[in-house]
């Protein structure tokens, strides 16, 4: 591509792109396709004027080449550019905020008097006929101050206060939608479906592949846990799919040959064959943006009591505006009052608080569904973890196999990769990397697998009956006998490790060990929730109480619980609740899904079982624990900035309506600083609620460290 230099420092380059006018999507595509460039450390570019300022580490001739080397038909960068940027609606809204202050400069230099107020008037006529809608409806609201306050300007003739109230409110408006609509937009792009690969039904077997090769016609198999990643039929198969993140409804559907599934649904209970309809990215961001709009109804209780509470001050409002004529017949004094009013604010600040917070969450990894959850952690006085691919890493490691009966270890390897490699779990992950390591690779010779919720898998080959699984999965529940003269080898087995049974004829054929290593900051994080006031810590899991009570006194928790059902991770949930507890649940797996129901905010890892993430109300980044942090610091933020908010809305404008009532402030003084201040809370209200430190997490804006 060709380019010119316009400007450069040590380090820093502006060049100008020639070639025409640039389209938001080539802008995205050059600058993504920098962005990926190793020295490249900072991109903007700007498709007004065709240029791009670029941070580079290293030398200036890598830029050179690459700017020389790019092209907006690049596949790589075309792939990554996502349906929508947030650029095209930045500009959307700066050229709507320009033409609305043009506006207002050429109609009060510009235009006479008499033209002035015969605008005015038209443009008065929005709010008088929303005033008299909210009148029709019985209701008593802010439109209606607004609509009188605004009618008795220019019924007295002062075009300026009417003038200048109704620009405001202009402006208002559109700050909290394009406030609302950018926040809406930044989480939409930053939550994905989390599906990068399906299993391909083929005429002989199943292949995984990456979803973007899937053609719409191609049949895709999907099973108990798995998230559906694309649209199409139901050809086989028969499941239970939540589909709350579409539809709303709290129940699962039933789906059978013939049934229409969504991409972004979760298979709770069986398995699916698919045929494809629309293929990846069909419609995926327009059905994320209407997810988060439908999670927004989700307000916490400190929002709607300020919207109620908004609502209920019009009519005191109203009457002291009625009051303060009757006593002192003064129009300007009870005009005064009328130009004030609570509600404006508080209904622009505290959605607005709320959304910043989700949006800055989002820019930590972290997808939060609604303000009441956000509300919820930071209350919550109990947090319970799970422990596998939570406090663990969600990659452990297979140690050691030990056979049994004179079975070969690899192909007890191979078997058991087979059943494990169609259940997204992180102890499947480690049984499938290890056989790919070890250079085993397997053919489809099983049957249908069938998943069993918090015990394993089970399956058929050759004829034979083969499961894998937990101890009292294998052994009680499915009768697994111990090869003879063997139970002192089995009884042998390392502690430290957790162990993964494999069964095949009714017989025991192999323990895989797998070393499950702790995070290396879950003792930091643990401590970190105690000093941000979470007063007790729980870890719960199925593994053996040896192996629970090692994790447990390493993390730090308070309490530990072992070999635990999902079931019994919930009923104690309810119990903390009963003795009026909030309570956080931390899970990754389909077992932890009754758990993060139950909870007041559940809490999934990002890399766990996609039914997981679809019931649970947050999910956080898998690469550390330390967002957990960075979650309850932002929680409790945001309950202070909401608090904050109240007392100074409440204070400011009875300030303003004590001083109007006085004859200290004309209306249109009081209307200008009413609606400056609700303008100026409103953005305040968009700030961020950290400041970066160089410490291991952000700490509060306005603390000095809140974690010391």
């Amino acid at each position: 591509m060709r380019c010119r230099i316009l400007h450069e420092s040590r380090g820093r380059i502006r060049v100008h792109i020639n070639g025409g006018k640039m389209t938001f999507r080539q802008a995205d595509i050059l600058e993504i396709y920098l962005r990926s460039k190793p020295f490249v450390s900072s991109v903007k570019v700007f498709d007004r004027t065709g240029d791009a300022i670029i941070g580079y580490i290293g030398s200036r001739g890598e830029v050179i080449s690459a700017l020389a080397g790019f092209s907006y038909s690049d596949e790589t960068a075309n792939a990554l550019v996502p349906e929508r940027s947030g650029r095209e609606l930045d500009r959307r809204f700066e050229d709507k905020l320009i033409f609305e202050i043009s506006k207002r400069l050429v109609s009060q230099f510009i235009l006479p008097a008499p033209v002035r107020f015969a605008v005015s008037v038209v443009k008065s006529l929005k709010y008088i006929l929303e005033a008299l809608r909210a009148i029709a409806a019985r209701k008593i609201e802010v439109a209606i101050l607004d609509a009188t306050a605004i009618a008795v300007s220019l019924i007295r003739g002062d075009q300026k206060t009417a003038a200048q109230v109704m620009f405001l409110l202009k402006v208002g408006e559109l700050l909290e939608e394009w406030t609302h609509k950018r926040s809406v937009d930044d989480l939409a792009r930053t939550m994905s479906l989390g599906v990068d690969k399906v299993w391909l039904k083929t005429a002989d077997n199943e292949l995984l592949v990456p979803i973007n090769t899937v053609s719409a016609g191609d049949e895709i198999a999907v099973r108990t846990g798995g998230m559906i990643p694309l649209d199409g039929k139901v050809v086989s198969g028969e499941a239970e799919v939540n589909q709350a993140s579409m539809t709303g409804e709290s129940m699962p559907v039933h789906k059978r040959p013939g049934s229409y599934v969504y991409a972004g649904t979760v298979v709770e209970d069986g398995s699916v064959v698919i045929a494809v309809d629309k293929t990846s990215g069909s419609g995926k961001y327009d059905r994320i943006v209407k997810m988060i709009e439908e999670s927004e109804k989700l307000k916490s209780e400190a929002e709607s009591k300020a919207a109620h509470l908004a609502d209920k001050l019009v009519p005191y409002s109203l009457g002291g505006t009625v009051l303060t004529y009757l006593l002192t017949r003064n129009t300007t004094k009870a005009l005064s009052i009328l130009m004030v009013d609570f509600s404006c604010a508080l209904k622009l600040a505290m959605p607005v608080s709320v959304i910043s917070a989700m949006r800055e969450s989002s820019s930590h990894g972290i997808t939060v569904k609604g303000g009441k959850f956000l509300e919820a952690v930071a209350e919550a006085d109990t947090i319970v973890f799970d422990k596998t691919g939570t406090l663990t890493h969600a990659e452990p490691r297979v140690a050691k196999i030990e056979t049994f009966g004179g079975c070969d270890e690899s192909e007890c390897m191979r078997l058991a990769a087979c059943l494990e490699e169609h259940y997204p779990h992180s102890i499947a992950n480690a049984v499938v990397h290890e056989a790919e390591k070890r250079g085993l690779f397997h053919e489809e010779k099983h049957s249908a697998v069938q998943y069993v919720v918090a015990h394993g898998i089970s399956s058929s080959i050759d004829g034979k009956k083969a499961v894998i699984g937990s101890y009292h999965f294998v052994f009680e529940d499915e009768g697994t006998v111990i090869p003879e003269s063997e139970e002192e080898k089995l009884n042998g087995l390392p502690t430290e490790y957790s162990h993964l049974y494999l069964a095949v004829g009714g017989k025991l054929a192999a323990v895989i060990c797998i070393e499950d290593p702790l995070r290396s900051e879950a003792a930091d994080v643990i401590s970190g929730l105690k000093a941000l006031g979470l007063s007790k810590t729980v870890m719960m899991t199925g593994d053996s109480r040896r192996t629970a009570e090692a994790v447990a006194a390493k993390v730090g928790v308070d309490e530990y619980y072992c070999e635990v059902l999902p079931e019994d991770k919930a009923d104690f949930i309810r119990k903390e609740h009963s003795v009026g507890r909030r309570v956080i649940m931390i899970g990754d797996g389909v077992n932890d899904s009754p758990a993060l129901s139950e909870a007041d905010a559940g809490i999934a890892i990002s890399t766990g079982a996609a039914i997981a993430r679809e019931i649970a109300d947050i999910t956080i980044s898998a690469d550390d624990l330390y967002s957990l942090l960075t979650l309850r610091c932002i929680s409790t933020e945001l309950m202070k900035r909401i608090n904050r908010n109240y007392r100074a809305i409440i204070g400011f404008n009875l300030g303003l309506i004590i001083l109007g009532a006085a004859g200290v402030l004309p209306p249109a003084t009081s209307a200008f600083l009413h609606n400056s201040s609700t303008i100026a809370i409103g953005i305040a209200s968009m700030r961020n609620y950290l400041r970066p430190e160089k410490s291991e997490y952000p700490v509060p804006l306005d603390a000095e460290n809140a974690l010391q």
